[in-house]
Order: C-alpha cells, then sequence, then structure tokens
C-alpha cells in the first residue's frame, strides 16, 4: 500500500491492520485498538505455521518458480553434459570391472582380452550414439524410444520400450550409488559396514537436490562432473606413461600374451561372449540425452545432439583407457568384502596407494557415481510425464512443483531406488544381472522405430541414416539376447517386470478412457436445471454447536430436513429425544436402534429404506464436523463422521457435504 494514501475514516492510531488480497487492497480496522478476537488468534497462528513451513520449504527448495520461468531452467551444453552424461561416463568406473571379473575365471592370461572386449564394446557405444543422435533431430520432443515406437510401432511397442527404460533408469540410481559407496570403502575399509546408509542417505541428497529444480541441480552437479573426467584422464595418461616410457608393468604383456593363445578356442570364446555382456553396461545412459532433450537450451536438437556426441567420445576414451592400464598391470578385481575396487588398483598403481592424488580421486569417482544417479532423476520423471500425459500413469505425475521439476517422479525414483540398494546390501555385482538387459532391449525398439521412420518419411539423405539403424538395430538386438542368455536367471527379473508394468499402464489408460467416456456429454446436449426436490439427512451423534450448525445448512437449501440418531441404548433415549425437541423444534428427530453396536450399517440400512436411490428426489447427507485447532486433535474426533462419509461415497443419487463447526466460533459468540 501506497504511504500517502489517506487513512480510512476512523481508523484511530494504533489500531492493528490487515492487508487483504483484493483488486483494490483496503484497510480494515479490527474491533479495539491493539485487542485480538479469539478467532483473529486462532487465524494468526495458523499463518503463522504456515509461514514457518513456507520458509523452511524455501530453504529446502528454493523459492517457487513461475511458470513462464521454465525457459531460464533450461541447460546449457556443458551442465546438460554433467546432468544427463554422468551416467554413461560413470559408468567406466565399474563397467571394466565387471569384464575383468568374467575373464578371470580363464586364468590370468585372459586379462589380455580385457582390452579387445572394450575396444568392441565402445565400436558398440558409437553405433548407439549416432543413432541416438539422429532420435534427437527427429523427434525434439522427448521421450527418446518411448516416442520413436509411438509414433512408429503404436501403443504396445511404445509401452514394452517405456518399461524397459523405467526399469533402467531405478536400476541406475542403485548401481550407481552402490558403486560410488564401493570406492568409498575401497578407500576407507572402515565404513564398510555402513555401506547400505551411505548409499541411502546419497540417495536422499540427491533427490533433494532434484527438487530444487533442473538448474540448480546442473550447478550443484557439473563441478564433480568435471573433476572425475579431468583426473581420470590424468590417471590414464600417467599410467600410459609408466607402461610404455618407464617400462613399469612391462613383464606382465609378454605372459599374457603368450598364454592367450589357448583362449581362442572352444570355452575360451564362450568366456568372452560373457565378459562382452558383462562390460555391455557401459552403454547403460546412453539415451537419457535423447529422452531429455526439452531440457536443453534452445536450439534443443542440435544442442543434445552436440552433447551426446562429446558424452560418447569421453566414456569411450576413459573406458578404454582404464581397461588398457588394469590390464597392463594385471589388475584383477577383489572377492574380500571391503576389498579394492578395479578402478581403486588403477589409481594404487598409478597415483599410489595412500596418496593424497589416490584419495581424491577415490574422492571424485565416488562423486560422479553418487551423482550418475542424477541422470535418472532428470530422466525418469520426465519419461513418466509423458506417460502421465498419454494416460498411462497417474495424472499427477504430469504435474510440476514449485521448482518446475516433476516432484512426484522425482520422490518415487528415490524411494525405489533406496529400496533396491537397502534389498541388495549395496553390492554393485548383485544388481549388475538386472541392468543391461532393459538396456538393449530399449535400444532395439529404438533403432526398430528408427527404420521406419527413414522409410515412412523418406526425407533427402535418408539412405545413410536408414543404414547406421539398421546396422544398430541388429547389433543391439544380438547383444540384447547375449546379455539376456548371458546373465540368467537373474535377467528373467526384468523380463518378467516389463510384461507386468506394460499390464499396469495399460490397465491405467483403460480406467482413464472409461471414465472419460462415462464422464463425456454428447454435443447435441443442453443441459437443463433439474426438476427433483431435495431432502436432506444430517447424522446426529448428540446436540452441540456443531450438530445445530449442521441442521442449520440443511434448513437453508432444502424443506424436508430431518436427523438420525444411532443408539444401542434404546432406553435412554427418551430424554435425548425430549432435549431435541426442546431445543431444535422443527426439524424431526428419527431413532435408529442397533442391538448389535454398530454404527455405520444401520444409518446405511435406515437410508436404503427411507431414502432410497430414485431420480426424483436427491438426497444430502449433511455431516457435523467438527474442525480441530491442533494435529493431534485429529486423533480424536471426527473417526466416526470420516466413517460415514467413506461408507457413502459413490451411493447413487446422494450428495455428501461436510459443514465444518470451529472452536472460535463458540468463544467469538460468547464474547
Amino acid at each position: 500500500m501506497s504511504g500517502d494514501r489517506a487513512p480510512l475514516p476512523g481508523r484511530k492510531p494504533g489500531d492493528r491492520r490487515v492487508r487483504v488480497e483484493r483488486p483494490h487492497a483496503e484497510l480494515f480496522r479490527y474491533s479495539a485498538p491493539g485487542v485480538l478476537t479469539a478467532r483473529q488468534k486462532a487465524h494468526e497462528e495458523r499463518g503463522r505455521v504456515a509461514r514457518a513451513v513456507a520458509r523452511a520449504k524455501a530453504i529446502m527448495l528454493g523459492r517457487p518458480l513461475a511458470t513462464e520461468q521454465e525457459i531460464d531452467e533450461r541447460l546449457s551444453k556443458k551442465k546438460a553434459l554433467a546432468i544427463f552424461s554422468s551416467d554413461a561416463i560413470s559408468s567406466s568406473a565399474y563397467a571394466t570391472e565387471e569384464i575383468v571379473r568374467v575373464l578371470v575365471l580363464g586364468g590370468v592370461a585372459a586379462l589380455a582380452f580385457s582390452v579387445p572386449v572394450a575396444i568392441a564394446i565402445a565400436a558398440l557405444l558409437g553405433i548407439v550414439a549416432i543413432s541416438y543422435r539422429q532420435v534427437c533431430y527427429a523427434y525434439p520432443t522427448g521421450g527418446g524410444s518411448y516416442s520413436v515406437s509411438k509414433r512408429n510401432f503404436g501403443r504396445r511397442a511404445s509401452l514394452v520400450a517405456a518399461s524397459a527404460l523405467l526399469i533402467d533408469y531405478v536400476l541406475t540410481v542403485a548401481v550407481s550409488t552402490s558403486s560410488a559407496v564401493e570406492q568409498i570403502t575401497s578407500a576407507i575399509p572402515v565404513l564398510h559396514p555402513q555401506a547400505v546408509l551411505i548409499g541411502v542417505a546419497a540417495i536422499g541428497l540427491i533427490t533433494l537436490g532434484n527438487l530444487r529444480g533442473i538448474r540448480e541441480a546442473g550447478n550443484i552437479f557439473a563441478l564433480p562432473t568435471y573433476l572425475f573426467v579431468g583426473s581420470a584422464l590424468l590417471m590414464i595418461t600417467l599410467g600410459v606413461y609408466k607402461a610404455i616410457v618407464l617400462g613399469e608393468g612391462a613383464s606382465y604383456a609378454p605372459e599374457l600374451a603368450q598364454q592367450s593363445r589357448n583362449l581362442l578356442e572352444g570355452a575360451g570364446i564362450l568366456l568372452l561372449v560373457r565378459a562382452f555382456a558383462a562390460g555391455s553396461v557401459a552403454l547403460t545412459g546412453t539415451e537419457a540425452i535423447a529422452t531429455g532433450v526439452p531440457a536443453f537450451q534452445p536450439p534443443e536438437s542440435r544442442n543434445a545432439a552436440r552433447t551426446l556426441v562429446v558424452m560418447a567420445l569421453l566414456l569411450g576414451t576413459l573406458f578404454i583407457g582404464i581397461t588398457w592400464v588394469a590390464g597392463h598391470f594385471g589388475i584383477t578385481h577383489s572377492d574380500d568384502p571391503g576389498g579394492q575396487t578395479v578402478l581403486a588398483q588403477v589409481a594404487a598403481v598409478v597415483y599410489g596407494a595412500g596418496t593424497i592424488p589416490f584419495f581424491l580421486f577415490q574422492a571424485f569417482s565416488a562423486l560422479i557415481l553418487f551423482l550418475a544417479a542424477n541422470t535418472s532423476f532428470n530422466a525418469f520423471p520426465r519419461l513418466v510425464a509423458i506417460l502421465a500425459q498419454d494416460g498411462f500413469m497417474p495424472r499427477q505425475f504430469s504435474f510440476r512443483g514449485d521448482r518446475l521439476a516433476f516432484s512426484l517422479g522425482i520422490l518415487v525414483l528415490g524411494l525405489v531406488a533406496a529400496g533396491l540398494v537397502a534389498l541388495f546390501g549395496g553390492e554393485t555385482h548383485l544388481l549388475i544381472p538386472l541392468y543391461a538387459v532393459g538396456v538393449f532391449i530399449d535400444f532395439t525398439i529404438a533403432q526398430a522405430g528408427m527404420i521406419r521412420h527413414w522409410l515412412r518419411e523418406r526425407p533427402a539423405g535418408y539412405l545413410p541414416r536408414l543404414a547406421i539403424n539398421a546396422t544398430g538395430c541388429v547389433v543391439t538386438a544380438s547383444v540384447a539376447v547375449v546379455v539376456t542368455t548371458v546373465k540368467a536367471p537373474p535377467s528373467l527379473i526384468v523380463i518378467v517386470l516389463i510384461p507386468v508394468l506394460v499390464g499396469v499402464m495399460s490397465f491405467i489408460h483403460h480406467e482413464y478412457e472409461r471414465t472419460a467416456r462415462m464422464l463425456a456429454l454428447r454435443p447435441e446436449q443442453v443441459i437443463e436445471p433439474p426438476h427433483r426436490r431435495e431432502r436432506v439427512i444430517v447424522p446426529v451423534p448428540n446436540i452441540s454447536r456443531a450438530v445445530v450448525q449442521a441442521v442449520n445448512f440443511g434448513r437453508s437449501i432444502a424443506s424436508d430436513v430431518r436427523a438420525v440418531h444411532v443408539t444401542d441404548d434404546a432406553a435412554g433415549v427418551a430424554g435425548f429425544r425430549a432435549d431435541w425437541e426442546r431445543q431444535i423444534p422443527g426439524v424431526p428427530l428419527v431413532v435408529v436402534e442397533s442391538p448389535y453396536r454398530s454404527l455405520v450399517r444401520p444409518f446405511l440400512a435406515y437410508l436404503d429404506v427411507v431414502a432410497p436411490p430414485t431420480d426424483e428426489v436427491l438426497t444430502v447427507v449433511v455431516i457435523p464436523e467438527y474442525v480441530a485447532r491442533h494435529w493431534w486433535e485429529r486423533l480424536l474426533y471426527n473417526q466416526l463422521s470420516n466413517r460415514v462419509r467413506t461408507a457413502l461415497i459413490g451411493r447413487p443419487h446422494t450428495v455428501v457435504v461436510s459443514v465444518p463447526y470451529r472452536r472460535e466460533a463458540e468463544t467469538d459468540a460468547e464474547a
């Protein structure tokens, strides 16, 4: 309010003022200078509580953002690389270990094949990245393989793709977090007993960071990503320098090369296939950028495509480099509880065990693995929001929170992933078999959809693009079969979960469609005022101010008003009836006896007999309800009212109305 506005007539010095949010703000004077009524005190108390809650929420999540500020929340390529690529880049921290874990079964000599296997996986990464780069341009609205398959194959294929993606995103959080904790316990073994607690706490913090909004998540998570990339590239460079220039670890190479020739026969081929399947977890997260294209700054498609290329180059370099150093120095995994990971052993060889660079690198590795989960926290809620908009998920998932983030999707992802970490004891190798199956199923569907896209659209120069996607489809389909077969039976859990999720989403869609048909109006329908009378029934447990207020409300909407009192004490009801007729005359009181002490069912039976559902009469059940002033009072009051309301919901031609009564009204009346 401006300071030069004249005071309202009659306002005295010292009167308390209140601003009213109306088109034109006004000043109102309280009933007495400096004195608050009981109602005003109660309102101010509730206002203070609400303001305190709002301040706490603002501190934790930040101030609310307007819808038009969504464009300001878009991500630059540098921040997007940190947010959407942290999952893929961080997989280099455990993908090498998965290869080594398999190859070592063939003896130390088998480690010589770790680099060729890594190169083959990197080549597959290149094919997938180029394919998804085309998805970014062809489907700029996001959704990745879900949008591609929906447009080209229809509902069922798109739901399969979406289910595979959702499973992958949840597992990304669980696997990345578990691997991060393993990096911590590799450096500080004494923390191993608290591994699950650390993982769950980390997921909670990442969830909170994402609830603050996309751009703030980028500010929080960008630095650790680049610190890991820089320190990992430095470690690889130093490792290559020590191996080639200084000749350290070279004694392993001739031995491995000599012994490895025997592995190219029989069971050795199967071992290599299993190693390839195990290391293919390096490709998880590749599709996240295509799913989150709308989160990029304009031009969205071009920025997303370029970020995807940079991500693939970084991941391929780190993956092959770490694998080469580990293989050259003969590093294998440790099965001991709390033992060092392969990545930690590489860091120990290059930087020196127990040195400051070693601990820094382990810290950076743990950070990026923790934050790799952030890729899913951006992609999962967006995908679920798209599914909700299409009617395959509850619509609440499509609503943005105060910070323009899809809050419900973020919370659900955090809870499910934390549950998985606790269920599997934070053991990465137990979660890995579930991990890559859904990813390659999703890759295959996306590539097949792009093949159909090019054949249908046939733009200029489409043949090379078609060839890229056709190659990607064949390769990823083959890998999907290999991964599922090699990792069975755990991998079969995902194969079962996908149709279950498809069934759930189809059921939700069917329910929305059925309800929409039921609620829809025919275009030719013209709605006229109803030609039927209203009957008001007021269930009364006693005579009180709350009951009187409910009865008076019923009188204001209908002339046919009656009160119903259910009792198991027929002998003692005479006094209640006399008091009722004396204090509330003109409103008939019906007493319903309940010899079995039930209250709700006798009331419903009375309604069915006296007020059966008909088109001619609308029954309005008015329930008196006391409004508790404190949270703990809600446990003491209105339990019967809630039961009656729940029992009546859905009864034909019946409307249930709650009439709240507040205690301060009594105080004001007495004053």
